[in-house]
C-alpha cells in the first residue's frame, strides 16, 4: 500500500499548426453547397479562437491517428528521471477510437513498443481521461504499481470532416429538399471539437528536484439514473429519449443519417449542465468538508464553450464555492475543446509555467454530457 500518488509529470501533444476562426471551414471542409449558417454564431459564443486538426489544409490528409496522437504525449514523459520503457500500468482514455476493436489502449501500446506492462482502456466522453488517472492513482494507491502512465485523447476531427456527412446531404437531395444541411445537433460540435492528446506520469514518490503535484482525492458521479443522453454517437436519439442504436439499422441508413456522426441535443444541455455537473456534486463536497474555497489558488476548469464560463460561476456560487474568475485558469481559447484531454492539456501548460509554488491547490473540474455526469480532483503542489 501506498500512502500517497504524484503527478511528476504531464504532457500534451496537439498536431500541426494552430487553425484560426477564419480556416476551420477550408481545413474540416463545407458540407452541403454553402458554408453553415451556425458557424459563426457557435464561434462568437463558444470564444475559441484557434485549435487544432490532425489534418493536412493544404491536402486533406489525415496526419495523425488518435493512438499516434496519443503515442505522441506519452513518448514527451521520456527524459533523465523517468524512461516509458519502465512503465508499469498504461490507462488511456478516449471518445471515440480509431477503430471498435482491439481498445484504445492496446493499440497505443503497440504502437509505443514498450515492453509488456499491464494496459487498460476507459471509455466515455471527456470523463474517459479523468477515469484513466482515477484507475492509475487507485492502481498506486493500493501498491499494485509503482508507476502509472495515464492519457487522455481526442482525434474529433475524424468524426466532423465534411465527407462524412455527403451520403446524408445527397439523400436530402434526391427527397427534393430544398437548400439541404445537416441538423444543428451535428454542425455545433463541428465548430466545437478538435484534436489533442495529454499524458501524465503518476507514481508512489513526488520529484526530488522540482515539482510534484499531490493528488489529495478523486470524486466522479453519474447521473444517468435522472436524466436521458445528451451526447451520443452510433445512435440517434427517439421521441421517448431512449437511444436506437446502430445496430438496430440497415447499413445503408448509417450512410444515409449520419448515424455515427457526434450530436448534441442542445437544449437539454442548456438545461441541465449546471446543475448537474457543478451544483449538485459541489455541494456534497463541501457538506463533506472535501473543498474550502479559500484553500483554493487555481481552479482549473473543462467547460466546452465560453457560453458556460459565467453559467459556471453562478452555479459555484450557488454551491457555497465562489472561487473568484482571477483565480480560474483555462485555455479553452487557445488550445480548444479536446474533450477527455482538455484537463491534461490544461494542466501541462499550468506545470510547466513556472507560477505555481509548494503549497499552491488545484480544485480541478470536468463534466460529461453523454449522460451527465461530473469529475472533481483536489492537487496540492509539493
Amino acid at each position: 500500500m501506498n500512502n500517497k500518488v504524484y503527478i511528476n509529470d504531464i504532457q500534451a501533444f496537439l498536431p500541426n499548426e494552430a487553425v484560426n476562426n477564419k480556416e476551420i471551414e477550408h481545413v474540416l471542409g463545407q458540407v452541403g453547397s454553402r458554408p453553415s449558417r451556425a458557424k459563426n454564431l457557435i464561434l462568437r459564443s463558444n470564444k475559441i479562437k484557434q485549435r487544432y486538426y490532425a489534418i493536412n489544409p493544404e491536402t486533406g490528409e489525415t496526419t495523425h491517428s488518435n493512438t499516434e496522437l496519443t503515442a505522441e504525449a506519452v513518448r514527451k514523459l521520456n527524459s533523465e528521471s523517468f524512461d516509458i520503457n519502465h512503465t508499469e500500468l498504461l490507462a488511456c482514455g478516449t471518445t471515440i477510437a480509431d477503430q471498435i476493436l482491439p481498445n484504445h489502449a492496446l493499440m497505443v501500446h503497440g504502437e509505443l513498443k514498450i515492453p509488456a506492462c499491464e494496459v487498460i482502456a476507459t471509455s466515455g466522453i471527456c470523463l474517459s481521461g479523468t477515469m484513466s488517472l482515477k484507475y492509475g492513482y487507485m492502481s498506486i494507491l493500493s501498491g499494485q504499481s509503482n508507476n502509472a502512465v495515464v492519457t487522455g485523447s481526442e482525434n474529433a476531427s475524424a468524426m466532423m470532416r465534411a465527407n462524412k456527412f455527403q451520403a446524408e446531404v445527397d439523400t436530402v437531395v434526391s427527397a427534393l429538399e430544398r437548400q439541404p444541411e445537416i441538423a444543428f445537433e451535428k454542425d455545433f460540435l463541428r465548430w466545437m471539437l478538435s484534436d489533442g492528446a495529454g499524458a501524465a506520469l503518476l507514481t508512489s514518490q513526488p520529484n526530488a528536484d522540482s515539482i510534484s503535484l499531490e493528488i489529495e482525492w478523486m470524486m466522479q458521479k453519474s447521473y444517468a439514473n435522472e436524466l436521458d443522453a445528451c451526447m451520443y454517437a452510433g445512435a440517434d436519439k427517439q421521441e421517448d429519449g431512449s437511444l436506437k442504436g446502430w445496430r438496430e439499422y440497415e447499413s445503408q441508413a448509417w450512410l444515409d443519417h449520419s448515424i455515427f456522426a457526434v450530436k448534441q441535443d442542445v437544449k437539454q444541455l442548456n438545461e441541465n449542465i449546471v446543475e448537474y455537473t457543478v451544483t449538485k456534486p459541489l455541494k456534497e463536497l463541501i457538506e463533506n468538508g472535501k473543498v474550502n474555497p479559500e484553500d483554493i489558488t487555481y481552479f482549473v476548469p473543462h467547460y466546452s464553450s465560453g457560453y458556460f464560463r459565467e453559467r459556471l460561476h453562478q452555479g459555484m456560487v450557488e454551491a457555497g464555492c465562489d472561487i473568484p474568475q482571477d483565480r480560474w485558469f483555462t485555455n479553452l481559447s487557445t488550445k480548444g475543446n479536446t474533450g477527455s484531454a482538455s484537463i491534461y492539456i490544461m494542466l501541462e501548460e499550468l506545470f510547466h509555467s513556472g507560477v505555481l509554488k509548494r503549497g499552491d491547490k488545484l480544485l480541478c473540474y470536468v463534466p460529461e454530457s453523454g449522460r451527465f455526469s461530473t469529475a472533481f480532483m483536489q492537487l496540492k503542489v509539493v
